[in-house]
């Protein structure tokens, strides 16, 4: 088998298991969870505006369920956000919805909810069967002016936003096409049969930076795939943020300040895998190898404190960027022999250097999976990262 070959196949596994690996919380966690995560997306501040508008966002499940419920959020929001008439349908693409499948959303109760600064909220149960793997359409009227709202900044896919309020309305008129998530954290569902959820923690890589526009081919979405495909029903829900870093604020808070938000409180939560937030840092602020070890240690240690898993991946090739240097190259492989050892803590180590790298260039990428920036992976790439986890892992 060629050297390429075995790229397109690799995946080279660490499991470092240990006789009761399993938590007390986490035997606790998987008999009274009914909620997994289906679709999720990690909070920033800086959102834009709304004035008696409405916004349908589309988002893509992974576990499907027979009852489903949204999380709202205004965390990073300076006072109160008022969200009426909320409803959830089949998107039937672009800004149309499926109207014969449109259910409102209720809270308390109400088709209204008013949610503090800083605050977020669930909403109630819906009788609604969210199908697996599909595109479903979050449509919400903002009725009174609003402040700047939280949002995902790259939603790497269309949103719509239009005048008055159409929340029912199978096409929206006028409609105007945004790139971000306002306000919106996640779709859960109950399913008897689902597993738990596996939260993907990282940066552009993992938030699908230069994967295929509105193609849901991010590698937590190829996973998903994979799960299903492997007959099993598991929530994958996607906490990447582009640009976003281990150490310091910048695009979102550091991975460091969010993991207890964007990993340890998504409903379900068993496992996360921690992935390539730290080229960020190795880019642009170049911290040790041994400053990035200290942090990746807490991070491993919090969510073994919460009885979540971890699994470690080593950070991809990034040379040729303009902000790769030999330092920031010493680091990365710092780091990558760090996680591939036996005193990381990680549950085990997905090794997407390995399984991306070119092998006769290691620092680069494999020109086939290179979107030609040299630092994030294009389609075949992402599929590369998703087939270099091994399900087998996630028990």
């Amino acid at each position: 088998m060629t050297g390429t070959k075995k790229m397109l196949v690799v995946v080279a596994l660490t499991v470092l298991a240990a006789a009761g690996c399993t938590s007390a919380a986490q035997k606790q966690a998987a008999t009274e969870t009914a909620w997994v995560g289906s679709w999720a997306v990690a909070a920033q501040s800086g959102g834009r505006t709304f004035d008696k508008q409405t916004v349908r966002q589309i988002v893509h499940t992974s576990a499907g369920g027979s009852t489903a419920r949204i999380r709202l959020t205004n965390v990073f929001g300076s006072a109160p956000l008022t969200l009426a008439n909320v409803h959830l349908a089949l998107s039937k693409g672009d800004a149309a919805a499926d109207a014969s499948t449109s259910t409102a959303v209720t809270f308390g109760g109400e088709p209204r909810v008013t949610m503090a600064a800083g605050a977020s909220i669930e909403s109630d149960p819906i009788a609604f069967d969210v199908p697996a793997s599909a595109d479903l359409a979050i449509s919400a009227y903002l009725p009174d002016a609003s402040q700047a709202t939280t949002q995902h900044s790259f939603a790497n896919r269309h949103n719509y936003v239009a005048s008055g309020d159409q929340t029912t309305n199978a096409t929206l008129d006028g409609a105007q096409t945004v790139d971000s998530y306002f306000f919106l954290a996640g779709l859960d569902v109950e399913n008897a049969a689902a597993e738990g959820t596996l939260v993907a923690l990282g940066a552009s890589i993992t938030d699908g930076f230069d994967s295929g526009f509105g193609a849901n081919k991010r590698w937590p979405d190829l996973l998903s795939r994979r799960f299903s495909a492997a007959g099993r029903t598991v929530g994958v829900v996607n906490a990447g943020i582009s640009g976003n870093k281990l150490l310091k604020d910048g695009a979102g808070e550091s991975v460091q300040k969010r993991f207890e938000r964007d990993v340890l409180s998504q409903p379900g939560v068993k496992w996360v895998i921690l992935s390539d937030a730290a080229i960020n840092d190795l880019g642009d602020d170049r911290p040790t190898g041994d400053q990035l070890i200290t942090a990746l240690r807490a991070v491993i240690q919090q969510s073994h404190d919460a009885g979540v898993q971890i699994f470690c991946s080593t950070l991809t090739p990034f040379k040729g960027t303009n902000y790769w240097s030999t330092q920031g190259e010493s680091g990365r492989e710092a780091v990558n022999a760090f996680l591939r050892g036996a005193s990381s803590g990680c549950d085990g180590v997905i090794d997407l250097d390995a399984a991306t790298h070119d092998p006769d260039n290691p620092a680069t990428y494999l020109p086939a999976y290179d979107s030609g920036d040299h630092l994030h992976p294009n389609d075949a790439g992402m599929q590369a990262i998703a087939d270099a986890v091994d399900l087998s892992l996630f028990r």
